[in-house]
């Protein structure tokens, strides 16, 4: 199992948090995804390592971005 953290910029409520959750959720692997809106934190638990690449896609997808 890994868990990495990401930071994703422009969510401003909780339809952002549940947009970010669905689409990383949809990604192979991801067994779980919890947001804080607050600090803008995503943690990412995964039964595999997940890309930083795909991440980026799904959180572009919600229409955010991914901070670098």
């Amino acid at each position: 199992m890994a868990t990495t953290t990401y930071t994703v910029t422009g969510m401003t409520c909780g339809h952002c948090v549940s947009s970010v959750k669905q689409e990383i959720g949809k990604i192979d692997g991801v067994t779980s995804v919890d947001v804080d809106l607050a600090s803008g934190l995503v943690r990412v638990d995964s039964a595999n390592e997940v890309s930083e690449a795909e991440v980026a896609a799904a959180v572009d997808e919600a229409g955010y971005e991914l901070a670098r």
